[in-house]
């Protein structure tokens, strides 16, 4: 089987997969149905504890647990990362209500994502003191290269009568993505291809990655041979793969859908001689069954706990800032791939509020993903939904070359909707997808002057942007950090948008062509 999407994937795998082994085989010629020896059950990503339009969230998600773990067949629970940010609570208390939630559905493996350091890795730590779940990070490590407390990097589990191994690894590019101090994340292929071979020496007879890695990594994985099955999370699609080596899976997010793969496995004999070669082997095969959350009823005891959470969000956040005489569109599509209303709104307000030149957003830094129709009212909860990261704004004293290194990393991975997409204000930019990376503005203006780059610009962006996430790194070179005339405050970029928004009472979104992009190549990039 090859890869699954959302799409294809629910009709697909409603009933289970139960591919070949001889002990399937032998039990489907006596009419009876196959056992698996153990399970697994994914979830990935959770950013929300609500459902939405009837699905996801933590209530359905713990209905999902409880029903599974009812089978009883041996089976592990496992999270693939993203959860103690960017949740809409999380703005507040740093994530401290996902850890509630979390020990409540009491994953049997928990690997850490990138979300999991947007605050910091003293809050990491603050939040892990409060976890009742093991969590794996084999490629972690502090500054000194020393294993993180609280931290294993691999275990064997007794399932079924089966030595199974579990190695949990995160991504490299942590340092780059999110606020991870000065720890260390090892390469992934290095890490597994160590801690397998440990797993194996130990006694493993079956091995699984619990990961948090793109896709090309996940494909890494997968063709070196290193596991029998990879649990991933991060790019958020509903993924199901099976090779007849190697079967992978990541749960789309939010808990929208949640994989459970069964492992039909038996022991076959050694060929009989003293090598140690000749020892049994595990034969196995996958069934996969896709929960569809929409058809779950949420567990009661959770979801009295959101609700509690809901309620004391409500007080603060139900509150208008301003009416919107046009659409507003915030999706990542948009986002992440072109001016977008919402984008121009955010750049706008920061721009205006700190008295910059010129205001650089990474459109990976709004996650609301929707569309308020015109005659909304947008209201506290709204900004934070947008904006849930706790960035600050920071003014930089930036040259015109600086200012338009930033731009080219901004449309150097629009082919991939990543983060760094810049939503701007103050500048024009044009550019051409058909040009090499580096080389992609063809046209740049600021206050109706082209860009000159010896020119000094006062440049607003988020302090992530600072420390270099997202590629761009070249504002730090640049001013030596929050240094050399840049302004980093204490002003929350949310607070920003909040006041500007509420001074308004009113605003009318509109593309206004202030970045414009070769559209042939744009189609041609994306495709």
């Amino acid at each position: 089987m090859g890869e699954l999407t959302r799409r294809g994937a629910i009709s697909a795998l409603a009933l289970p997969l139960a591919a070949g082994t001889a002990a399937s085989a032998q039990a489907a010629t006596q009419n009876e149905t196959p056992k698996p020896a153990f399970s697994f059950l994914l979830v990935n990503d959770i950013y929300r504890m609500n459902a939405e339009d009837g699905r996801g969230g933590y209530g359905r998600l713990a209905a999902v647990v409880k029903a599974e773990r009812a089978r009883g067949v041996p089976m592990l629970f496992c999270h693939a990362g993203d959860a103690f940010s960017p949740s809409l609570y999380s703005g507040f208390d740093h994530g401290a209500h996902v850890v509630t939630l979390t020990n409540m559905v009491a994953p049997d493996a928990f690997v850490p994502g990138n979300h999991e350091f947007d605050f910091g890795p003293k809050v990491y730590f603050q939040r892990l003191a409060e976890a009742h779940f093991p969590v794996f990070g084999a490629n972690m490590r502090d500054a000194a290269g020393r294993p993180l407390p609280g931290h294993h990097d691999r275990k064997i589990f007794d399932l079924g009568g089966f030595r199974v191994g579990l190695v949990g690894v995160t991504l490299a590019e942590i340092p780059m993505q999110s606020n991870a101090g000065d720890l260390t994340f090892a390469p992934v292929m290095e890490t597994l291809a160590a801690q397998t071979a440990l797993l194996r020496k130990e006694g493993a007879e079956f091995i699984v990655a619990l990961t948090h890695t793109d896709r090309e990594t996940d494909f890494k994985i997968i063709r070196s041979g290193l596991v029998d099955l990879l649990l991933t999370g991060h790019i958020h699609d509903l993924f199901v793969y099976w090779d007849e080596r190697t079967a992978a899976v990541e749960s789309s997010h939010d808990g929208n859908y949640v994989t459970a793969i069964d492992i039909y496995a038996r022991r076959a004999p050694g060929r009989g001689g003293a090598s140690r070669d000749d020892k049994p082997t595990v034969q196995w095969s996958p069934g996969f069954r896709v929960h569809d959350t929409l058809l779950v009823n949420p567990d009661p005891a959770m979801q009295a706990r959101i609700d509690a959470f809901e309620n004391d969000l409500s007080k603060a956040l139900d509150v208008a800032l301003a009416t919107l005489g046009a659409e507003l569109d915030t999706r990542a599509a948009a986002v992440r791939y072109r001016e977008a209303s919402g984008g121009d709104v955010i750049a706008d307000a920061i721009r205006a509020m700190s008295g910059a030149d010129v205001a650089i957003i990474n459109g990976g830094s709004i996650r609301g993903n929707r569309i308020y129709p015109a005659g909304s009212t947008l209201t506290r909860r709204d900004v934070l939904t947008e904006l849930p990261f706790g960035n600050k704004t920071v003014v930089v004293k930036a040259s015109g070359k600086t200012l338009l290194a930033a731009l080219e990393n901004g449309f150097s991975r629009l082919d991939a909707r990543a983060g760094r997409f810049p939503q701007v204000s103050g500048v024009r930019v044009a550019a051409d997808l058909a040009r090499p990376v580096g080389q992609r503005v063809t046209e740049a203006s600021v206050a109706g002057k082209p860009l000159d780059p010896a020119a000094v610009y006062a440049v607003a962006i988020n302090d992530y942007m600072l420390r270099g996430g997202d590629g761009y790194g070249m504002f730090a070179a640049a001013t030596g950090g929050a240094g050399n005339g840049a302004d980093a405050g204490n002003r929350l970029l949310a607070n920003d948008v909040m006041g500007w928004l509420r001074e308004k009472g009113s605003v009318a979104p509109r593309i206004d062509g202030r970045i414009r992009i070769d559209q042939q190549a744009a189609e041609k990039s994306a495709r």
